[in-house]
């Protein structure tokens, strides 16, 4: 479910926008009010509570807000942003499963923190989105990770078989405070809207132990990260990350390596012809500059002709046309991604007392595979379920 932008929020957007794409070097100085403006906080406020969430550290939850009286309470946080006394509470964090078997931390502001958090997202994304290389995917408004897909496939198919399949070790745990301020500073200078950035960067961590015991970490002190889960981090992260995308485009490493970069936030793959392993070595520099670090034990080369990557839920490399017996460079559902679907649908097909027949469940559960983007393609099983029928290159 969507939620439509009221018109005079969007000319905002639209006025923000088209400014930073006309003039590059422009730094907008005036933002904080329109953070504040009611009209702003309502419409994060709904933003937030469509998206749902855990409580944070507060217990907070939306039914409580409202039962007390959303108007007051949004009053309440427009005048603590006006009278700049507002402080974000502690990130409540927890660790939830990964598919490879491990743990990712998950940070869980309160309510409070991601309302003005969506409210300053509201005003300074357009901003940014004017300078986002065309490359980047990931957390972007009318894109997503199947536009990705699409186009590592159409690079694929054009010849661009030698991959660096790359993974950046715990991206959003090391993105240094200092650069990303300066990476945002280079279009806002408000400095009431850099001091909000500031104070969510360094707001403390609370852990709880399995006995209960509370533990906090992060605050003042903490020089890197941000915390995957908050409102705003997927747009700091690309801001980021874009440093080194727009880098590649400025010093024509496209040509140089004859190669093209797809990314989604911290994924990213770079698919050459024949000169993967310089591209590599050239990235690994370029990210130790940046204060990152790739991951050895995850990043690789390939030979897409002959052996497969994987990439955003997609298995990318040589498949079997089975009609002709002919092999060709497409994509289809990950092993894992095949697995994850299966384990969902497992779960809504196991019975429940008094529930409708198998057959009614198995249907329902189809029904739900193919809403899904990935649903469709693992239905009809490949890539050509989510593009126009792109034909691949003959391995």
């Amino acid at each position: 479910m969507s939620l439509t932008t009221p018109d005079k929020i969007r000319s905002l957007q639209r006025k923000l926008y088209c400014k930073a794409k006309a003039e590059p070097t422009f730094r907008f100085y005036l933002l904080y009010d329109k953070i504040c403006r009611e009209d702003i906080l309502d419409h994060a406020y709904r933003l937030a509570r469509i998206n749902a969430g855990a409580p944070g550290v507060d217990g907070m939850t939306f039914a409580r807000i409202e039962e007390q009286g959303l108007e007051a309470w949004l009053a309440g946080l427009r005048a603590e942003l006006v009278s700049k006394t507002y402080r974000p509470d502690p990130v409540r964090r927890v660790m939830i499963p990964k598919a490879n078997g491990g743990e990712r931390p998950l940070g869980i502001p309160t309510i409070r923190d991601r309302v003005i958090q969506a409210a300053a997202k509201i005003v300074i994304e357009p901003i940014f989105e004017a300078d986002f290389e065309d490359n980047a995917y990931g957390y972007r408004p009318a894109r997503g990770a199947v536009d990705a897909v699409k186009e590592v496939h159409r690079h694929l198919c054009r010849g661009y078989a030698d991959v660096v399949d790359a993974d950046l070790s715990k991206y959003f745990d090391t993105i240094p405070h200092s650069e990303l301020m300066k990476s945002v500073a280079r279009r806002v200078v408000d400095r009431n809207v850099l001091r909000l950035i500031k104070m969510w960067l360094r707001a403390p961590i609370e852990e709880r132990d399995a006995d209960g015991i509370r533990r906090m970490s992060g605050g003042k002190r903490n020089k890197r990260g941000t915390p995957q889960g908050g409102v705003a981090s997927p747009l700091l992260a690309n801001i980021y990350m874009n440093r080194f995308l727009k880098y590649w485009r400025l010093t024509k490493c496209g040509d140089t390596f004859r190669a093209h970069v797809v990314s989604y936030a911290d994924d990213f793959v770079i698919l050459s012809r024949g000169r993967a392993a310089e591209a590599l070595a050239w990235t690994k520099a370029v990210m130790t500059k940046l204060g990152l670090t790739i991951n050895e034990a995850k990043t690789s080369l390939r030979n897409a002709r002959q052996e497969r990557f994987d990439f955003l839920g997609y298995s990318f490399g040589a498949h079997l046309f089975e009609a002709n017996g002919n092999w060709y460079l497409g994509a289809s559902p990950s092993k894992k991604s095949v697995q994850r679907l299966k384990t969902s649908s497992e779960g809504q097909l196991l019975r429940q007392p008094h529930a409708p027949a198998w057959p009614c469940d198995a249907l329902q559960v189809r029904a739900t595979a193919r809403n899904t983007e990935r649903g469709r393609a693992l239905c009809t099983g490949d890539l050509r379920a989510l593009s126009s029928g792109a034909k691949g290159e003959r391995a």
